[in-house]
C-alpha cells in the first residue's frame, strides 16, 4: 500500500437530528473524543432528515460553540454549514469566535469551517430564505467565500491561525472550482471510480487556478452498514483520501463502528 501523504485521520458525524435530549449528544462527544475520534461534525439544517420529519432537532452553530469549550483535542465542524442561511461576514464571525472558544492553553483553536451551497428544500421554506435554484446558491457561495476570508482578516481579534476550510459536494464545473480556488479539505459521497474521476477534474482545476493539489486533503464518507469490513477503504485511501467519516444518530449511536474504524485507522 502507497504511504499517505499525511496522516489518516477518522471523523464521526454526529446529527444534531437526536430524537433525544441534548444530554445525549454531549455524552457521545465526551465518548467518542475518549475513543480517539480525530474530527467531529455535525451538520447545518433545522429539521431531521432520518426518521421522524417532524423529530426533535437543534440548531448547529449553537451546539458548536459548547463543544468548543467542552472538549480538549479533536478538531471538529459543520458538514456542513449551509452559505444561504447566514450573512456571509456574521458567519465569520460566528466562525471566528467558536474558533477562539475552543483555543485551549498554549494551544490554536480546532474548528473546521465546512460549507457549502444548500440543498434542504424545507430548510429554505420554513425559515424564509430564498431556495432559488442549484446554479444560482453555488455562485452565492462563489461571491461568499471571499467576503469570509476577508472578514477573517479584518476581525478583532482575528482567528487563532488559519481556520483549515472544507467544502463539500463534487460538482466539476463549479463546486470543484471553488475547492481548487478556497478549500484545503475536499469532502465527497464517492466511490473509487467516481473519486478519482472528481480528482482528475480537481487536478484540472488545481492547474488553472496555480494551487498544488496536495495541499488540500481529500475526505469521504464511510457506511456505518461496513460490518467492520473497511477494505474498501484501503482503495480509496491507495487513491489519495486521509479524512473517513461515518454519520451515525440517534435513537441508535451505533459507537461499534466508530471503535472499529479507529482500529482501521491504528492498523494502518
Amino acid at each position: 500500500m502507497t504511504t499517505p501523504s499525511r496522516p489518516v485521520r477518522v471523523g464521526v458525524q454526529l446529527a444534531p437530528q437526536h430524537h433525544s435530549s441534548y444530554a445525549e449528544i454531549r455524552d457521545a462527544v465526551v465518548r467518542l473524543e475518549d475513543m480517539g475520534i480525530d474530527v467531529l461534525f455535525n451538520w447545518d439544517h433545522f429539521f431531521p432528515l432520518s426518521g421522524d420529519p417532524e423529530g426533535t432537532h437543534f440548531e448547529g452553530w449553537s451546539m458548536l460553540a459548547a463543544w468548543a469549550e467542552q472538549t480538549s483535542r479533536v478538531q471538529f465542524g459543520p458538514l456542513v454549514t449551509c452559505n444561504s442561511y447566514r450573512n456571509p461576514e456574521l458567519l465569520a464571525d460566528m466562525a471566528r469566535t467558536v474558533d477562539h472558544i475552543s483555543k485551549k492553553d498554549g494551544d490554536t483553536g480546532r474548528l473546521i469551517f465546512g460549507i457549502g451551497s444548500g440543498w434542504f428544500e424545507r430548510d429554505y421554506v420554513e425559515y424564509g430564505y430564498d431556495f432559488g435554484t442549484v446554479g444560482s446558491r453555488l455562485d452565492a457561495l462563489a461571491e461568499d467565500l471571499p467576503r469570509i476570508e476577508s472578514r477573517w482578516s479584518k476581525l478583532n481579534p482575528q482567528p487563532t491561525r488559519h481556520i483549515p476550510v472544507l467544502i463539500g459536494g463534487g460538482g466539476e464545473k463549479k463546486t470543484l472550482r471553488l475547492v481548487a480556488k478556497h478549500a484545503d479539505i475536499w469532502h465527497s459521497f464517492s466511490d473509487v471510480e467516481t473519486l478519482n474521476r472528481k480528482l482528475a477534474v480537481l487536478d484540472e482545476w488545481c492547474a488553472k487556478e496555480g494551487r498544488d493539489r496536495s495541499e488540500i486533503e481529500i475526505s469521504t464518507a464511510v457506511r456505518a452498514d461496513s460490518g467492520g469490513d473497511y477494505s474498501p477503504l484501503d482503495a480509496q485511501l491507495e487513491a489519495g483520501v486521509t479524512l473517513f467519516t461515518l454519520s451515525i444518530t440517534a435513537p441508535d449511536l451505533d459507537f461499534a463502528a466508530a471503535e472499529s474504524l479507529v482500529r482501521w485507522r491504528d492498523s494502518l
